[in-house]
């Protein structure tokens, strides 16, 4: 516990009714299920550049990371550069297609797109994807709940149990209130404060150090280990000795992580709700540029805290705080502190909210009420209620306790290996099969799920190494094979979705999208037409190939001619739809 409770529970304080306030501020505007889930895809180009930055760095990112660096030294720097180039490969090739491929189908989750976009009318790829959102997702808020207890029994001694509490109500509330739109704002002021942080508290340690220089020294004069790439510092008996070399293994485990992005649903949900693909390069450099400050950031307050303390830590997580109160003045360490706990719940809130989204859109309106109307606002009930639930069964598991890093290193792989080859393959191979999309999701779960039991099995050939590795290759492996020779390709010809125009642009920057029709309640009401286009082509084929489906339906007769009043036809038969009859809901 550390000495400056008042100022710094006076800054929490401010913070934490803040981020209520947004929540019920928002609650107003989120009136729909679109709403409440992707915030009606009208995220501006920094707004969702910081969303996704916010939601990416959980509370490893000022516990975990500098705590790994505070243990081993330089040599863990290198899941920062695995993880600053998958930000980049991230916006660079999946943001773009991911953002028009979700809005063609109307798709609010990644298991709603998946069913779509590989026509899969048996829906066990949503089911599939539905149940890995909600399992590892759990987890992965667990972490960020330990996370939230460690940092308040820390700072104000008031115990993990009731930190975890108060903090886990907090997040909740306003993730009922306001959704996604709250989210979307909160994590703009949070992910603004966690860059400031990340340059003012090793900024601050630096200068009372002396320099870079008066760094090094002392870092050297400690082990040399500290300040070797290839290498990793042992941390025992509160001291550092030379450890040993990092080798080929570990190196590929801490660069493995950038593979994760791929599949994190909490970031692609945020390439999904931009409003524009001309919004996503602007976004694309914010958001690297950010993670790039924000990861050095976090790697030198490790370094720094090795020779800045007064003393070695017991618990290596906790150095962010450490150096916050020591080196700073209360009503700033308060501030400091504060981003510590907001790269920590920016995380928590959108995985509890992707999390509910799935229960709702995936498991309870596709398969509990499949054929049966739900309003919007019944589906909005279900929603908060499934943040509820969710966060009841992560505070459950968070109460055991655990290594920040090592549980969000498990979920991370999890999402990695189960659905990032598959989201890759679905956006740049248009004739994968949902076999391959099936059979690429569940061997990626099941071996990360195993790994640490398979591995000690293969004896001389164990390897040790990260769960994603094994678990991205074997998805990827079979996500090929079964893709190319199991079942039937798409009907539908998805290599010209890409560049084909969206039906809705913003109407200029400061106005966000042109409200044509909620995608997401046009699938509500039913399939679209380009959905059922798809749909009926693929049956049309099966049929004419020997399968018992029936014959696609025929459009009903229109007169030819309309009246003056209505313009021309295009030439090429497309573009305009004529207004008029027929009004009873059976035609165009």
């Amino acid at each position: 516990m550390i000495a400056l409770t008042v100022p710094v529970m006076i800054t929490f304080g401010v913070f934490l009714i803040a981020m209520v306030m947004v929540g019920v501020v928002t609650h107003e505007e989120t009136t729909t299920f679109d709403d409440f889930t992707v915030g009606s895809r009208r995220l501006t180009a920094p707004v969702a550049a910081l969303s996704a930055g916010a939601a990416d760095m959980s509370g490893w990112l000022f516990l975990g990371l500098p705590g790994a660096v505070y243990m081993a030294g330089i040599g863990a720097t290198w899941i920062a550069v695995g993880l600053i180039v998958g930000t980049y490969l991230n916006w660079r090739f999946v943001a773009p297609r991911l953002r028009i491929y979700t809005e063609r189908v109307g798709a609010v989750t990644l298991p709603s797109y998946l069913e779509e976009r590989f026509e899969d009318r048996s829906r066990v790829i949503r089911l599939l994807s539905a149940v890995v959102t909600v399992v590892f997702f759990t987890v992965y808020v667990a972490s960020g709940l330990v996370a939230c207890g460690l940092l308040a029994d820390e700072i104000f001694g008031a115990g993990f149990e009731l930190g975890l509490t108060v903090f886990a109500v907090v997040i909740v509330i306003y993730t009922i209130l306001g959704g996604f739109r709250a989210l979307s704002v909160s994590h703009s002021i949070q992910g603004t404060l966690m860059f400031l942080t990340a340059i003012a508290l090793p900024t601050i340690a630096l200068w009372q150090l002396g320099g870079f220089g008066a760094l090094h020294d002392r870092l050297t004069a400690a082990t040399p280990a500290l300040l070797d790439p290839l290498a990793e510092a042992s941390f025992a008996d509160k001291k550092w000795t030379s450890g040993q070399s990092l080798g080929a293994v570990a190196t590929i485990s801490l660069l493995a992580w950038g593979l994760g992005y791929f599949g994190q649903p909490h970031i692609l949900t945020r390439f999904m709700s931009i409003r524009s693909t001309r919004d996503i390069p602007l976004a694309r450099r914010l958001g690297v540029m950010w993670v790039i400050v924000v990861l050095t950031g976090a790697s030198l307050i490790g370094l720094a805290g090795i020779v800045a303390l007064d003393k070695p830590l017991d618990n290596p997580e906790t150095v962010s705080i450490a150096l916050s109160t020591q080196l700073t003045s209360p009503w700033l360490a308060g501030v400091l502190l504060v981003a510590v706990l907001a790269a920590i719940k920016s995380t928590v809130d959108s995985q509890l909210l992707v999390s509910a989204t799935s229960l709702t859109e995936d498991l309870y309106r596709a398969f509990f009420r499949r054929r049966a109307q739900v309003s919007d606002t019944m589906l909005l009930l279900i929603g908060r209620l499934s943040v509820v639930a969710v966060a009841l069964v992560a505070y459950v598991i968070a109460l055991s306790g655990g290594a920040v890093l090592d549980i969000v290193a498990y979920a991370w792989a999890g999402f990695g290996a189960a659905f990032g080859p598959v989201i890759l393959l679905s956006l740049f191979w248009p004739r994968m099969t949902a076999a391959g999309a099936k059979a690429g999701m569940l061997t990626g779960a099941l071996t990360v799920l195993l790994w640490k039991h398979i591995d000690p099995l293969l004896g001389p050939l164990q390897t040790g190494i990260y769960e994603m590795v094994p678990g991205v290759l074997a998805a990827t492996a079979a996500a090929l094979f079964f893709g190319a020779f199991v079942g039937h390709r798409p009907a539908l010809d998805w290599s010209s979705v890409a560049e084909e125009p969206l039906r809705t642009e913003p109407r200029s920057p400061d106005q966000g999208q042109v409200p044509e029709q909620s995608r997401g309640q046009e699938q509500r009401q039913g399939p679209s037409a380009w959905q059922t286009q798809g749909v009926w082509q693929g049956q049309e084929q099966r049929r004419q190939q020997g399968s018992s489906y029936p014959a696609p339906p025929q459009p009903p007769s229109y007169p030819t001619s309309y009246p003056s009043s209505w313009p021309a036809p295009p030439a090429d038969g497309g573009g305009t739809s004529y207004p008029g009859p027929p009004t009873d809901g059976s035609g165009r």
